[in-house]
């Protein structure tokens, strides 16, 4: 589990940069200050867990079930909060009805949490 925390944390931060760099150059031409302001998160949340993945896979021993889903929390709800948010940030430029994500949003954040929280009781 800690070669799929190191190998997605890199992968993630990858893209976070790669993202983020889009966002500064290319999207800012398409995009509403808006809907440029909301992919931003969803790339700062991104490297959030890029580096946080990093950490557990280098720091965790993975002998419980808490750290397990740790990487779980943290990663799927890194996929579920900023890819929603990356979608819904090009729903204008599609023209496309998007909203069917909008829930999606925060289950990826409480995804996230119970990933940070599986972080705080394996610290206890």
């Amino acid at each position: 589990m800690n070669q799929l925390a190191l190998i997605a944390g890199s992968i993630l931060g990858i893209l976070a940069i790669i993202l983020g760099a889009f966002g500064a150059h290319a999207f800012k031409k398409i995009l509403s200050e808006e809907r440029l302001s909301s992919f931003e998160v969803g790339v700062r949340y991104q490297m959030y867990a890029a580096i946080t993945l990093l950490i557990i896979g280098y720091n965790m021993d993975f002998s419980s079930t808490s750290d397990n889903w740790a990487v779980f929390g943290i990663l799927s709800g890194c996929i579920l909060f900023s890819g929603s948010i990356y979608f819904l940030s090009f729903k204008d430029v599609w023209k496309v009805n998007l909203r069917f994500l909008g829930p999606i949003t925060p289950i990826g954040g409480l995804l996230m949490i119970v990933g940070w929280v599986m972080i705080l009781l394996n610290s206890i």
